[in-house]
C-alpha cells in the first residue's frame, strides 16, 4: 500500500508569522468594521431625546391621560405635503374658530427646523405660509379651540 499524499514541503510550512498575519487580519477587519459603524452611529444621532429620563417617566402617565383625552376630542387631523411643499390639514370634528401652531424639524437633527404659520383656505383646511425644503421632516402641531388642545407630531415627505 502506498501513501498517496505529497509531501509537505519545508518551505510551505505553517509558521508563527503566518499565524500572526492571520490574527492582525481578522483583528483588523473587525476593528475597521466597528470604528466605521460608530462613526455613523454619532453621525446620524440628533442629539437628546429627553434630558432627564427620570423626570421623563415620572411625567408618562400625564402623557397618557393627555392623549386620552386628545382622543375623547374626537377631532381628525390630516396633515400632507403639497406640490409646492407646504403642509396642509385638513380637520374634520373641530371648533370651526382654531388656532394652529407648528413647526418643522429634520427627523435626524442637524437643522434648527422652522416655525410654521398656517393660514385658513377652506372650511377645515388649512395651509402653512411657509413651504418646507425637499427631504423627509417631522411636523409638530398644536390646535386650539374653545379651551381644548390638540397635539400630534408626525413624519412627512
Amino acid at each position: 500500500m502506498t501513501d498517496m499524499r505529497a509531501p509537505i514541503s519545508p518551505d510551505r510550512r505553517f509558521t508563527g508569522w503566518h499565524m500572526l498575519a492571520v490574527m492582525v487580519a481578522f483583528f483588523g477587519v473587525i476593528i475597521a468594521v466597528n470604528f466605521t459603524m460608530a462613526r455613523i452611529a454619532i453621525g446620524s444621532f440628533g442629539g437628546v431625546v429627553v434630558e432627564n429620563s427620570y423626570v421623563a417617566s415620572q411625567d408618562f402617565n400625564g402623557w397618557l391621560e393627555q392623549a386620552r383625552a386628545q382622543e375623547e376630542l374626537g377631532w381628525q387631523v390630516d396633515n400632507t405635503l403639497s406640490a409646492d411643499r407646504r403642509v396642509v390639514l385638513r380637520i374634520a370634528g373641530a371648533p370651526e374658530t382654531l388656532s394652529i401652531t407648528g413647526s418643522a424639524r429634520p427627523p435626524l437633527g442637524g437643522h434648527q427646523g422652522e416655525q410654521l404659520t398656517f393660514i385658513r383656505t377652506a372650511p377645515g383646511e388649512y395651509v402653512s405660509t411657509r413651504a418646507l425644503e425637499n427631504g423627509r421632516w417631522v411636523v409638530r402641531l398644536q390646535i386650539m379651540g374653545d379651551g381644548h388642545v390638540w397635539r400630534s407630531e408626525e413624519e412627512v415627505r
